[in-house]
């Protein structure tokens, strides 16, 4: 596989970096907290002024016909600045679940509004989830953006779903949890009536591929930005008549930031690439990035705090935030154990 970036990467990745710099500022962030989690603001303009809400979806599904290393790129942009969007959520799992197992009806009835952001969906996966015909009836906490969904992707081991958000039988209720910039819900089902996507399996599989892929990109952007805003403190950081960052064991642990977070970046695109060629190796780079980047993101996050020493434990310093998302990325689909787990299970089989 080649890993080096085409020149149209490489300008997605400077044109997406600019636009959260400039627009997901902490301020804004902070007041997107402080509502519901979303800068309705800042998704319009990436839906509609940057135009890659499409990215990660096939152009004759409705999409801009870039694949998931391209959506990488975005994310790991969106995960440098923490930005408070519903991009997980609502495009990555949802539309391009109806994109890819969605009948030719829904993908018209649906992917013009979640991609343009006059709509945002939730992505529920209940395993347990019963279906008596269309029925569905089930629980799922932990919903990404839940309750400010106008559409729910409805998942199980048994099929997949579209559900209205105000169709009766759907509950919603606001979870209090660590990352305020990206809050979740649960979502109860009591015999709420969904209509049933033409291809489940399909949508599914293409749903989570591209979930794992965006969580590890994330976690990527996450780890970056950390290790980036440490660096530049400890130049401008002065103790005993020096810059900290000249102190050997402040260095080594830059240094140890630095190999995580190279692996990582290597992790994430291997498993963005395996999927766009088809690669036999997909299954096991996805789940391998996922696990490898969100822990490496948790650690950068925790040195991030640590060695801000008394400023990086305070309310007014973001360090918290960084925290908080690599905190969450960790279990956001399946923790890392689970992933290694899957993992295991490819490389050694019934011995695991």
């Amino acid at each position: 596989m080649e890993f080096v970036l085409t020149e149209e990467q490489q300008m997605i990745g400077e044109t997406a970096k600019a636009f959260f710099v400039e627009n997901a500022t902490s301020e804004r962030t902070r007041n997107a907290m402080a509502a519901d989690g979303i800068d309705r603001d800042l998704w319009t303009s990436f839906c509609t002024e940057l135009g890659l809400a499409g990215i990660g979806i096939p152009e004759e599904r409705g999409g801009i016909g870039l694949g998931l290393v391209e959506l990488a790129i975005v994310a790991e942009a969106a995960g440098s600045t923490v930005a408070a969007l519903p991009m997980l959520g609502s495009i990555v799992l949802s539309a391009r679940a109806i994109a890819m197992g969605g009948s030719a009806a829904q993908r018209d009835a649906h992917l013009t509004t979640l991609l343009s952001g006059e709509q945002i969906a939730a992505y529920v996966h209940d395993a347990a989830l019963t279906a008596h015909g269309n029925a569905l009836t089930g629980s799922a906490g932990f919903v990404a953006h839940g309750a400010a969904a106008d559409l729910l992707i409805v998942t199980s081991n048994s099929g997949a779903w579209i559900v209205s958000a105000d169709a009766p039988g759907v509950t919603v209720t606001v979870q209090t949890t660590m990352d305020q910039t990206r809050p979740y819900a649960r979502v109860t089902l009591s015999g709420a009536v969904g209509e049933p996507l033409e291809d489940a399996t399909t949508a599914i599989a293409a749903a989570h591929q591209a979930g794992y892929v965006a969580i590890a990109a994330e976690a990527l952007g996450v780890a970056q930005t950390a290790l980036d805003r440490t660096v530049a403190y400890a130049k401008e950081r002065v103790q005993f008549g020096r810059a900290i960052g000249s102190f050997q064991a402040y260095k080594h642990r830059l240094a140890d930031m630095v190999v995580d977070i190279e692996q990582a970046r290597s992790a994430v695109y291997w498993a963005a690439c395996a999927v766009d060629e088809g690669s036999d190796e997909a299954a096991l780079a996805v789940h391998a990035a996922k696990s490898f980047a969100a822990d490496t993101a948790f650690r950068c996050a925790g040195d991030m705090i640590q060695l801000h020493g008394g400023i990086g434990f305070t309310w007014e310093h973001d360090a918290h935030l960084y925290f908080k998302r690599a905190r969450a990325l960790q279990s956001m689909m399946g923790s890392g154990n689970w992933h290694r787990e899957q993992i295991a299970k490819m490389m050694l089989g019934e011995a695991a």
